[in-house]
Parts: structure tokens; sequence; C-alpha cells
């Protein structure tokens, strides 16, 4: 068993996985506990070909959501959101890498998440020439 099985963390969305995205009703409806705003620091988002990427940086905030999937589908969304954002750990190929991150909650509390920054390669290009998204909310971002 894996460490990600044994340590079920609520994800922290903040593109096309949000409530309203294209994304939100294919994976997420009916698949959750808990869905509730959240704030990630430490971050900056820019735009992607379609979808955000967030890349941490200092001084920076992410606004998107902390989702608790259900105990039932927390297995299979895993797996489900890995393949969607492409994530394959410790492959070199990766647009997204998944790691777990202190996420504000609506009471100013903290709680670790799963979060989809961006690879390092990827990044690194996004921070040399990247169109920055100023206000960190992939929804207003217009």
């Amino acid at each position: 068993m894996t460490s990600d099985a044994l340590d079920p963390l609520p994800f922290f969305v903040y593109g096309t996985l949000r409530p309203g995205g294209r994304n939100h009703g294919l994976f997420l409806r009916g698949r959750t506990e808990r869905e509730e705003a959240g704030r990630f620091a430490g971050a900056a988002l820019y735009e992607g070909p379609g979808y955000p990427y967030a890349v941490e940086e200092p001084g920076g905030t992410v606004s998107g959501e902390l989702v608790t999937a259900s105990a039932r589908s927390y297995a299979a969304l895993l797996a489900e959101l890995d393949r969607l954002e492409e994530y394959v750990p410790g492959d070199p190929r990766n647009l997204y890498e998944r790691v777990a991150r202190p996420v504000e909650r609506p009471d100013g509390g903290t709680t670790r998440a799963w979060v989809y920054l961006a690879a390092p390669a990827v990044a690194a290009r996004l921070r040399a020439g990247g169109r920055r998204i100023t206000s960190g909310d992939w929804l207003a971002r217009g």
C-alpha cells in the first residue's frame, strides 16, 4: 500500500476542477464530502493552454477550493486526477507534480492538501516568460 492510500489528503483545485470549471462535473460531482474556499500562499498562477499552472513563488497567493473526497471515492479519484494532470511519480516529462502543501481554510486555519504544481522545467519556462494571472484566481482572470 502506498503512502497516498494511507494519508488521504484533500485536494486543492485552482483551475478547471473548480465549481463551474469544465472538469468539476466530470471528476468531482457526487464524489466529495466537502468543498470549501481555500488559499495557497507562496505560489503564483500562470496562464496555460486552456488551464492554469501554479508555481511556487514567495509573496503570491492562489485562490481555489479545498475538496475532500468521500472515503469510497478517494483512491479512484486520486488515480483519475493524476491521469488528468498527466502526473506519473518520478517521470521527468510531467507537466505537473502532485505535492502536499499547507492550504488556508476559510476559518484561517491550515490543512495539508494535494496540490498539482507546475513541474520544475515547466515552472522555469513560466517564470522566464509566462503570463502571470495577477489576481491569483483562474475564475476571475478576465
